[in-house]
């Protein structure tokens, strides 16, 4: 009688192979559906960071514009030191890099009154600017 009890706590207490394997398949399903959604979230960050950083080289370049210093195409050759210049902006030089590490474009439009600040690679993902 009491081998039957200690065969029943044996029991009890052990995982098989089987279980552990159903276990960590499970878990790598789990994981591997949760890595998959990550994907997308990582690359809209990726595109929303772009987009905030292309908007804000273009308010300090529109800024320093409005303050009559220099014409469109001499701010847009002197970007960088424009950028550093910029009492708002902690590190100019880091916003003319997108969330890949690509340069943000910054040229003068047609009409030479207006700029045009994008991101390749923003602009090749984000289905909506096609």
């Amino acid at each position: 009688m009491g081998q039957k009890i200690m065969k029943k706590q044996r029991r009890k207490q052990s995982i098989t192979l089987i279980e552990m394997m159903v276990v960590i398949t499970l878990i790598g399903i789990v994981g591997g559906a949760l890595a998959f959604n990550m994907r997308g979230s990582i690359q809209k960050g990726k595109v929303f960071q772009s987009e905030q950083n292309c908007a804000k080289v273009y308010d300090i370049l529109m800024m320093e514009y409005a303050s009559g210093g220099a014409s469109l195409r001499e701010i847009v050759d002197q970007k960088e030191s424009v950028l550093d210049g910029a009492a708002w902006c902690k590190d100019g030089k880091k916003l003319l890099k997108d969330a890949w590490g690509e340069d943000i474009v910054v040229k003068v439009n047609d009409k030479g009154d207006d700029l045009i600040v994008f991101s390749q690679r923003a602009l090749g993902t984000n289905s909506k600017r096609g």
